[in-house]
């Protein structure tokens, strides 16, 4: 009697290329912002107009200048690549459940005509999303590890990610930063559901 054989695994450093790939993307937008005339900005979302739903989908892709890209970098692929352990499937499904998630907040709660553009929202989403798997039932194992890299990660972020909802300066949305953090809570909870199935 013979055994099918199990699928080769992946590599675990070719988990990491999707948010890899991810900002890889977003340097070269900005880059390509840069270059071309205009400003890309203007496909961001504007709240409360219509033709602006469409930034729901390139807002996350495209920054003010080369200091916004910045200050998301490094928590994006820091934040990303944890949420990306569990699979380029999963990285995919929990960042296009932030970036919707955000992008209607932003456009439904900013002041009408506000434009909102950045990866802010989902590096609040990636947060959000590895701090809210430790309380998602799942298996005893795989959340003891998720409790201590919460716990790092809060060590880590937790400060800014709180100024960044209740201490923000003039000329940033709070509000794609409070909707990507319950876009990430909400893909926790998703995930495990679907894991969870037989």
């Amino acid at each position: 009697m013979t055994t099918p054989a199990a699928p080769p695994r992946r590599p675990a450093l070719g988990r990491f290329a999707s948010p890899v790939l991810l900002l890889a993307v977003l340097w070269a937008v900005q880059l390509a912002d840069a270059v071309l005339p205009g400003s890309f900005s203007v496909f961001g979302i504007r709240s409360w107009d219509v033709q602006g739903l469409g930034g729901i989908v390139l807002a996350p892709l495209l920054h003010a200048g080369w200091g916004h890209l910045l200050a998301n970098s490094v928590p994006l692929l820091v934040l990303g690549c944890l949420v990306a352990v569990e699979g380029a499937r999963r990285f995919w499904a929990v960042t296009g459940i932030v970036a919707v998630v955000s992008g209607v907040g932003a456009w439904f709660v900013n002041a009408p005509g506000t434009l909102t553009v950045g990866a802010s929202g989902l590096v609040f989403g990636y947060f959000a999303y590895v701090v809210a798997r430790v309380f998602v039932p799942g298996r005893v194992s795989h959340r003891v590890l998720y409790a201590l890299v919460a716990v790092v990660v809060v060590a880590l972020y937790g400060g800014s990610m709180l100024a960044g909802v209740i201490g923000v300066r003039t000329g940033i949305s709070w509000q794609a930063h409070l909707f990507g953090a319950v876009g990430g809570a909400l893909a926790a909870v998703a995930g495990r559901r679907r894991s969870a199935r037989p």
